[in-house]
């Protein structure tokens, strides 16, 4: 299961579609303390998909710049299908440590580091 360091997005809402509905989310994670945020996929527009639009790459590098994980949870497959530049693209940032793609929360879930304990427990 997720915990607080994962602000989830609402699924249902107008598409994330330019550099300030990344600050919006930034500013929504910071302000629960999270280091990771996850977007429902179908909260994306179909440029961030599009990598010759330049959107998933200025969204991304936003993250990027304040420290904080972005995974797109959801299918993809739809637009991986179509793009091999994508689906390499994902294929990369899932072996990175910033911008995830993954199936569901579970999997990001399971994707993350365990929270170290302070007294030294795992």
């Amino acid at each position: 299961m997720l915990d607080d360091r994962v602000y989830v997005c609402e699924p249902h809402g107008e598409p994330l579609r330019e550099t300030r509905d990344a600050l919006d989310l930034l500013g929504e994670a910071f302000g629960r303390g999270a280091t990771w945020v996850a977007v429902p996929a179908e909260r994306l527009h179909d440029d961030f998909f599009a990598l010759r639009t330049g959107v998933a790459g200025e969204i991304a590098q936003k993250f990027v710049n304040y420290r904080v994980g972005l995974a797109v949870v959801g299918d993809i497959s739809r637009f991986t299908a179509a793009s091999s530049a994508l689906r390499d693209w994902v294929f990369e940032s899932n072996r990175g440590g910033h911008l995830w793609f993954v199936g569901d929360l579970e999997e990001l879930a399971a994707r993350l580091p365990a929270r170290e304990d302070p007294a030294g427990r795992s």
